[in-house]
């Protein structure tokens, strides 16, 4: 596995707060500047469980808030025991909260957070589960390689303005992440990197009709909140900077009663399987729990009542508890190859450009 740790920039010197997560400290919310839609990317709005696609960068968090992240995420227990690659991405940090980032779970866990996330999405959210909260891409480069790409990238003065990296000496470098859709519904990707300098580093999304529509990177302490489920996208290379660092956080409906379309595709073989497929079913089995007793309420109402039970609407129900049990079921594979996700998560016939 790649040595990536002595390359990310140390954390803060200034002696960081102990203080427990408090909105009214760590938070600096500003709206986002525009919520592209799914039919502004040419899909059904009827694709995902909601109208939005996906928001351009916005604030979310102060300098000490990310600060405080970056020493959790990056500590030595974290790289010890949450590191993982694939062919997707070479190196992922995940599954260290509440363990390991006690403040970064309290982040994503507060009312006015998930609030915040959920209002940008269009639809009450909740964390997908512990998991999936804070989930770390890493890319660094050492100086000599940043330089290097910085002087390529100066000598195409001839590309055209708004090429973006499309033509440039460094467009066959490999992504931070390559094409593909989410296991979740939603996510909320956070930079935790100084991008005041960075050149490129967007997410690229592919629309119903084909085109590649680019989201420009969020600077340091801001977010984006894509319905990743539904849309294939990656995460592009960036110059002018020794490091590119996100924090992605999933997102489900809070109602149990909307679709759950939550796979396991891409994240089985960067997980512990064990841990990973208790919480996807605790939470799949509340879901139900929720589902099941709701109906035996109103069948004891409808009995009560001396009205006659619908029997095709009940046999439907049951039908769609077997799908949801089934899907389940299905998800959880026992021989997982490691580090290897195949195409079967993509949207488009045949691997991505």
């Amino acid at each position: 596995m790649p040595a990536f740790e002595p390359l990310i920039q140390p954390p803060s010197a200034k002696p960081l707060s102990t203080d427990d997560f408090d909105p009214k400290k760590h938070i600096d919310f500003s709206p986002p500047s525009k919520i592209y839609t799914m039919r502004d990317l040419h899909l059904p709005e009827d694709t995902g469980v909601s109208p939005v696609a996906v928001s351009e960068p916005f604030p979310l968090f102060t300098p000490e808030t990310i600060h405080r992240m970056r020493a959790e995420v990056l500590s030595k227990d974290v790289w010890e025991n949450c590191q993982y690659s694939s062919n997707l991405a070479q190196c992922q940090l995940r599954g260290f909260a509440p363990k390991f980032a006690p403040f970064v779970y309290d982040t994503w866990k507060n009312p006015e957070t998930l609030a915040i996330v959920s209002r940008i999405a269009g639809i009450d959210l909740v964390t997908e589960m512990d998991f999936e909260i804070g989930h770390i891409n890493i890319s660094v480069k050492s100086q000599k390689q940043e330089e290097k790409e910085l002087r390529a990238f100066a000598e195409k003065t001839s590309t055209k303005a708004g090429e973006g990296i499309s033509g440039c000496p460094w467009e066959d470098n490999k992504p931070v992440v390559d094409w593909h859709t989410d296991s979740y519904p939603f996510v909320c990707v956070t930079m935790l990197s100084d991008c005041t300098n960075m050149i490129g580093g967007e997410t690229a999304l592919r629309t119903g009709n084909g085109e590649i529509l680019k989201v420009r990177g969020p600077q340091m302490g801001c977010a984006v909140v894509l319905q990743g489920r539904y849309i294939e996208h990656q995460a592009l290379p960036a110059l002018g900077t020794s490091e590119r660092i996100t924090m992605v956080t999933s997102f489900r409906p809070r109602c149990p009663y909307l679709r759950d379309d939550t796979v396991l595709t891409t994240v089985r073989p960067v997980s512990n399987l064990s841990e990973l497929y208790f919480q996807f079913s605790e939470y799949r089995l509340e879901i139900l729990e929720e589902r099941i007793r709701t109906q035996l309420r109103l069948l004891r109402e409808t009995t009560r009542s001396g009205k006659k039970i619908d029997t095709r609407k009940l046999k439907r129900f049951l039908k769609e508890q077997e799908s949801f049990l089934a899907h389940m079921n299905n998800e959880m594979i026992e021989d997982v190859k490691m580090g290897e996700i195949d195409d079967s998560h993509l949207l488009t016939s045949g691997r991505a450009d």
